[in-house]
């Protein structure tokens, strides 16, 4: 079972859920420990440069950012990475689960 299991399954199912999301990749907008709020994503949902994200990148799960946005017509694929320099990977939209929306220090 992964650290976010409970969390994917709760925003899949449509519902807000929060985390306490542990390392340091995300210092600086997320602490190790914060709680953290994040809303499911639906057809609604806008992704912008500089959101965070709850996501899943070459089989990894990652609360990381979204760096860059690529729109090619109608296909949207957005770069994910850390607030350290790292990036992870290009992914669609169906690879985001959810989107932070408060962090508690």
């Amino acid at each position: 079972m992964g650290w976010a299991d409970n969390s994917i399954k709760k925003l899949q199912s449509g519902q807000k859920t929060q985390m306490r999301p542990k390392g340091y990749s995300m210092s600086g907008i997320i602490e190790s420990g914060d709680l953290v709020t994040l809303n499911p994503i639906t057809d609604e949902t806008e992704i912008n440069k500089g959101d965070v994200v709850l996501c899943k990148v070459k089989g990894a799960v990652y609360l990381h950012l979204v760096k860059k946005v690529a729109v090619s017509g109608d296909d949207v694929s957005y770069l994910i990475g850390n607030n350290r320099g790292r990036e992870n990977g290009w992914i669609k939209r169906n690879k985001i689960f959810g989107k932070v929306i408060d962090i508690e220090h």
